[in-house]
């Protein structure tokens, strides 16, 4: 029972050879493809706005400097937030759940965020490793607390998602597979639990868009410390 239960977090294959590839560039296929007018209709004119509508949210923190990665960040979360929700659909895998593709995205962007600091301002971007105004005996453990910190900010971003999706689609998992036995046997208790999975769906598509949003936001914060 527990290894069905962790079985969707595996990577399905075909033929020996993983699908996971397919599955991280199918949500490209749903963007819209570039024509002769900016809108053609409804659905890319929600697109639009919802793409504006983040773009502002992620530049506000940063100054006109950061703005040159406004494509590659809001890039990052219509990639997360797509395959986040696509994940939620019956019969499909969610790559986010795989803490070595998320550790692949925070890892090489946080590196950039922090070697931009150090091009651009070596000085103030190693001054964040000892706070000011701290007493002398105190100087070696703070530097190697904040360099700790420091280096663990990828590693947080990574586990951050990885953990609260698969803990929902296992909570999900239970849940679909409690209301399923309780079926034949108590009719009543099995319709109030598929009503508990009902607001637990819900819960979970939150999460999903909240979790890609928390992503790019740090990695934007991150950024924001560096130039």
């Amino acid at each position: 029972m527990i290894l069905n239960f962790f079985d969707q977090f595996t990577s399905p294959c075909l033929l020996g050879i993983p699908l996971i590839l397919i599955s991280m560039l199918f949500p490209t296929l749903l963007l819209p493809s570039p024509t002769n007018r900016w809108i053609t209709n409804r659905l890319s004119a929600l697109q639009l706005w919802f793409i504006h509508l983040v773009t502002k949210q992620l530049m506000l923190p940063l100054n006109k400097g950061g703005h040159k990665w406004a494509l590659i960040l809001v890039s990052l979360m219509t990639l997360l937030l797509t395959i986040n929700l696509l994940g939620l659909l019956p019969y499909t895998f969610t790559p986010t759940t795989q803490l070595s593709m998320n550790m692949a995205l925070a890892f090489p962007l946080w590196l950039a965020t922090l070697l931009t600091g150090l091009r651009n301002q070596p000085t103030a971007s190693l001054g964040h490793l000892l706070p000011e105004g701290t007493p002398t005996p105190l100087v070696p453990a703070l530097i190697l607390i904040e360099t700790i910190s420091l280096l663990i900010r990828p590693l947080a971003l990574g586990v951050r998602l990885t953990a609260n999706l698969t803990a929902g689609h296992l909570l999900i998992q239970l849940i679909s597979t409690a209301t399923t036995t309780l079926l034949p046997i108590l009719p009543t208790v099995s319709a109030l639990t598929a009503l508990i999975l009902l607001l637990l769906t819900i819960l979970e598509i939150a999460v999903a868009m909240i979790q890609a949003y928390v992503f790019v936001l740090l990695l934007s914060l991150y950024l924001q410390e560096n130039i």
